[in-house]
């Protein structure tokens, strides 16, 4: 049976991915109409250690606030935070997190989680895979002709193509 609806009519997503951090946190739009996606916009909020947690945190806030305004994403994509052994890390990279999902909320956009596993999964095909190959997909899915600067900022394009793959109905 044949699709009456043609790719033009098909409801268009726009997902924002965010690979959360501190002093690095990588964000990228994707937009899929069908099986179509392509980059509307990637990039890496830093910031300084000079300055306060809660000052990096407002920061972060606002500038995500402002992707968000500018790019009117229709959901936010976010990894899940992945313990490693030094827990002050991840303690300051839940505080980004929450910053993550606090801006998300306040933008109204519903929100996926994926853990890194499942991002490689959907990319790569092997969930295991290492950073160079979803590197590697994600310039080939996008046809980008080079990566990102930022390997926060691949992981975020990586994040976002996962959840355009993933058909979550919001």
């Amino acid at each position: 049976m044949t699709s009456l609806v043609s790719p033009a009519m098909k409801p268009r997503r726009r997902v924002l991915g965010i690979d959360p951090g501190l002093a690095r946190l990588g964000w990228a739009v994707v937009e899929s109409r069908g099986a179509s996606v392509t980059l509307a916009g990637c990039g890496c909020i830093e910031t300084s250690v000079r300055q306060s947690v809660s000052v990096r945190l407002r920061q972060l806030y606002a500038r995500l606030d402002a992707i968000i305004r500018d790019y009117r994403p229709t959901a936010m994509a976010v990894e899940k935070l992945f313990f490693t052994k030094n827990v002050s890390t991840g303690i300051v990279v839940g505080q980004a997190r929450g910053v993550v999902l606090l801006a998300a909320a306040m933008a109204g956009l519903p929100v996926d989680e994926f853990t890194p596993t499942t991002v490689k999964q959907s990319v790569t095909g092997d969930g295991r895979a290492d950073k160079r190959q979803v590197q590697r997909m994600i310039q080939i899915l996008l046809g980008l002709k080079r990566l990102p600067r930022h390997d926060d900022t691949a992981d975020a394009i990586a994040v976002a193509l996962c959840a355009a793959a993933t058909k979550v109905v919001h």
